[in-house]
């Protein structure tokens, strides 16, 4: 009886182990077959960003963040004009105070008549904006006589800040595309993607160099210097025999061009002249012949 107790026991401990053996490996299995709340929402969130990026990527963006830069934008310019009575003076001080102010020479032409002894230089000059008006009081405090001088001042902020804002929204477009790239998956989509993206690419570079033209004419001033000599007088080589047979040689053969120039000019004279004598030589054939048959 006693064994039999004690046997009892043993199955009712085992059977109650296997019944929690089997209860712990269902729900082991229950969680594992249930998929993590975290993953499902990720996959929610990429099923939908594609939808969410191809609905704004054609949005613009936004122009208070780009536009940060609101001082003013200004680009000077002009030209100058005068007479001074020593032109290479003039220059090694335009030279000298480009120098002094951090500018430099940007073209140089020089002109020079050999009938009145003549000199003219033509300078382009860039000056910073900064140093502009104190290069030009410095030019025009050591000239003698001022022809013409004119300077241009325009105001370009608003200019420059539209082209700041097309750069960063045209850049803000171009990640959106660039994103959508990433995740194509058609061929025809990803060709059409990287078609756009060379259009947005070219606007960028097409602003970009404006903007690196625009930036360049607010930092550097330019001015178009020209002076020249006083009217100088005709050369004279002298009152020798040499210069004076030299003078007579070109003015005869200036005379004869003129004659045979003069000559040419009125060949209509000529050939009525030509075709009157060829009838008075005929006329008096004619009346020879008539007076022979006479006698």
């Amino acid at each position: 009886m006693k064994t039999y107790f004690i046997l009892s026991v043993s199955f009712l401990l085992v059977l109650t182990s296997c019944e929690r053996k089997q209860e712990e490996k269902l729900k082991i299995q229950s969680i594992m077959l249930s998929p993590p709340p975290v993953a499902e929402e990720k996959k929610a969130n990429d099923l939908a960003s594609p939808l969410e990026d191809s609905n704004t990527a054609n949005k613009p963006a936004d122009h208070s963040s780009s536009i940060t830069d609101t001082a003013k934008k200004i680009i000077k310019e002009g030209d100058i004009r005068f007479e001074t009575g020593n032109p290479k003076a003039a220059r090694q001080n335009i030279v000298a105070s480009l120098k002094k102010l951090g500018g430099y020479l940007a073209e140089e032409n020089e002109t020079n008549s050999g009938e009145t002894n003549q000199k003219e230089y033509s300078l382009k000059i860039r000056v910073p904006s900064k140093n502009f008006d104190a290069f030009l009081n410095n030019l025009t405090s050591s000239t003698d006589h001022i022809d013409s001088k004119n300077i241009h001042i325009r105001d370009v902020t608003t200019q420059f800040i539209d082209v700041k804002a097309q750069i960063s929204n045209n850049k803000q477009l171009e990640q959106r595309y660039l994103q959508l790239a990433a995740k194509a998956t058609k061929m025809t989509d990803l060709l059409a993607i990287e078609d756009k993206l060379a259009s947005i690419r070219t606007t960028i570079d097409s602003a970009q160099g404006q903007l690196n033209y625009l930036s360049s004419q607010v930092s550097y001033s330019s001015l178009d210097i020209s002076f020249y000599t006083k009217q100088g007088s005709p050369v004279n080589e002298g009152d020798g025999f040499g210069y004076k047979f030299k003078n007579s040689l070109s003015a005869g053969w200036e005379i004869m061009q003129n004659m045979f120039f003069s000559i040419v000019s009125m060949w209509p004279l000529v050939i009525v002249a030509l075709i009157t004598y060829w009838f008075v030589i005929r006329w008096k054939k004619r009346r020879r012949a008539n007076t022979t048959i006479e006698v």
